[in-house]
């Protein structure tokens, strides 16, 4: 991997881990799986070598997955920032039942800190106070 790194070369295939400490588990996989349409991908129990209950959800065959971790303490102390973001580039018009959806699991509609989220779709606050943004713009890769 350092060849890569330093040529600068092979990053637009590494599989990426967003990981966040939880305060409820429980109402984290609400939100994400039955409020975001994500599907359980990985989970393990305290025990065993773990000293948390972690959850892994993502989309299958997806290149990321985001690993939720129980650690109400760790939340506390490092809380969400404005700009703790994570970004799904819809490319359309935000679903209104899928917004729905995530109200009903656990997520609440906030204003965006930057007003550019608020122009281009929508933000919803987890229940662990991170941020989801529905964005009406598409990401080109090939383009950035």
């Amino acid at each position: 991997m350092s060849d890569v790194v330093a040529t600068g070369g092979g990053l637009s295939d590494v599989a990426v881990r967003i990981a966040r400490p939880s305060a409820d588990l429980r109402a984290a996989e609400e939100f994400w799986v039955e409020g975001a349409g994500l599907k359980v991908l990985w989970r393990v129990q305290p025990g065993g070598g773990a000293e948390h209950a972690l959850l892994m959800v993502g989309a299958p065959g997806a290149r990321w997955h985001l690993e939720l971790v129980e650690d109400p303490r760790t939340l506390a102390e490092h809380p969400p920032s404005a700009e703790d973001l994570l970004v799904f580039y819809l490319g359309a018009e935000v679903p209104a039942p899928w917004v729905e959806r995530l109200l009903t699991h656990g997520g609440q509609r906030v204003a965006a800190r930057n007003p550019y989220w608020d122009q281009w779709g929508l933000t919803i606050r987890d229940p662990d106070g991170y941020l989801l943004v529905l964005s009406t713009r598409a990401w080109d890769p090939q383009s950035a």
